[in-house]
């Protein structure tokens, strides 16, 4: 029970504002125009916002290592190309 209430009041940036508002007005605008696909892009959106993730879930796949590859004297390796 901590760690959901821990992830829904941190780590608000401003990315995961845009979307709970743009989810947010997407369920409006469903509920007004009768539109399923709306509500089911602003469903999508809201769950984004509330868990914390992005299209590539919460594993967050799509980063790249930032640590280059080193060697266990603290050397980067090169490899030298003819």
């Amino acid at each position: 029970m901590n760690t959901i209430k821990q992830r829904l009041l941190t780590d608000w940036h401003p990315m995961r504002i845009i979307r709970l508002v743009f989810g947010v007005w997407a369920l409006v605008q469903a509920f007004q125009v009768h539109d399923t696909i709306i509500g089911v892009f602003g469903v999508f959106f809201l769950y984004q916002a509330i868990t914390n993730t992005g299209c590539c879930g919460v594993s967050q796949s799509c980063n790249t290592s930032v640590a280059p590859n080193v060697d266990n004297k603290g050397y980067i390796e090169y490899e030298e190309i003819k």
